[in-house]
C-alpha cells in the first residue's frame, strides 16, 4: 500500500504504480478460480460470520444502496445480500478480470472492473461504502479515499476492513509465522499451484509494510471525511470508520 501517492516496493514483485498494478491483476487472475477456497480455510471459516457482524454492527441497513471495492471473488457483498433487501442494491468494483467471473457465479449484482482509484460510478450515488482486506493493494490512499468520498451521499459512512499485524513480540511473531510459512505452504500443498505459493506471500509481505494506522487516519480526514475512526478487534483486526 502507498503512503500518500508514494508505492512501497514489495519483495521482486514491482517497482512502479504499473509494475504493481499489473503484478496484482496477473496474481488474482492466476489464482482466482482457488482463492475462495484459501481465503475460507485460511480464516478457520470465521470470515463469513465476520463480515457480517462487521457490516451490521457499523450501520448498513436493509434500504441502502452499498459500494462494494476490490470485491475479490464477493465475500463482502455476499454477506452485504443477508442484510440489504434486494442484490440489485449493491455494486461492486474489482481490477481483476478473472476474480470478477468467480464473483459472478456467487453474487447477481453489477460489477465494474476498475481500481479504487477511479471508480466508474457517478457522483453521491451510495450510502455507504465498503472495502475488505484490501487496502494494501491500492497505489494511492489519497486518490482512493477522495474518490471514496466523491461517490458516497451525505451523509454516507465507509468501512474499511483489513488485517494489523500485532505489535506485542510473542502475537507477531505467531502471526508472521502462520502468514509467511504456514499459509502459502499449505495453500500449495492443496492446490498444487505455485501461483498460489506466491499470492499468499506477497500478502505476507504486503501486510508486513502496511502503511501506520493514523497515515490512513490522515488520509481520510484530507479527503474530506468527518467522524474518522479507527476500531482494533482481537489485536489483528482493524476496522477504519468514517463519515461523509
Amino acid at each position: 500500500m502507498s503512503d500518500g501517492n508514494k508505492p512501497i516496493v514489495v519483495g521482486e514483485y514491482y517497482e512502479s504504480h504499473a509494475e504493481k498494478q499489473a503484478f496484482l491483476r496477473q496474481v488474482f487472475d492466476d489464482t482466482a478460480k482457488n482463492y475462495e477456497a484459501i481465503a475460507k480455510w485460511g480464516w478457520f471459516g470465521s470470515g463469513d460470520w465476520y463480515r457480517r457482524e462487521a457490516l451490521r454492527r457499523n450501520g448498513v441497513t436493509s434500504e441502502m444502496r452499498v459500494l462494494d471495492v476490490a470485491t475479490g471473488t464477493g465475500q463482502v457483498a455476499r454477506a452485504l445480500m443477508t442484510i440489504l433487501d434486494d442484490p440489485k442494491q449493491i455494486e461492486c468494483v474489482e481490477p481483476s478480470a478473472g476474480m470478477i467471473a468467480e464473483a459472478k457465479k456467487r453474487v447477481p449484482v453489477t460489477f465494474h472492473q476498475s481500481t479504487a482509484e477511479k471508480l466508474p460510478v457517478e457522483n453521491q450515488s451510495f450510502d455507504f461504502l465498503t472495502m475488505g482486506f484490501a487496502l494494501r493493494h491500492v497505489d494511492s490512499l489519497d486518490d482512493s479515499f477522495t474518490e471514496y468520498h466523491r461517490v458516497l451521499k451525505d451523509g454516507g459512512k465507509v468501512l474499511i476492513m483489513d488485517v494489523t499485524v500485532p505489535e506485542k513480540a510473542i502475537p507477531k511473531a505467531l502471526f508472521r509465522l502462520y502468514f509467511k510459512h504456514i499459509l502459502p505452504t499449505v495453500a500449495m500443498v492443496l492446490t498444487r499451484d505455485r501461483n498460489v505459493f506466491r499470492l499468499m506471500r506477497y500478502y505476507w509481505e504486503s501486510m508486513d509494510q502496511m502503511v501506520p494506522i493514523e497515515n490512513v487516519l490522515d488520509s481520510l480526514r484530507k479527503a474530506g471525511f468527518t467522524t474518522v475512526e479507527h476500531n482494533s478487534l482481537l489485536g489483528c483486526f482493524s476496522e477504519y470508520v468514517a463519515r461523509r
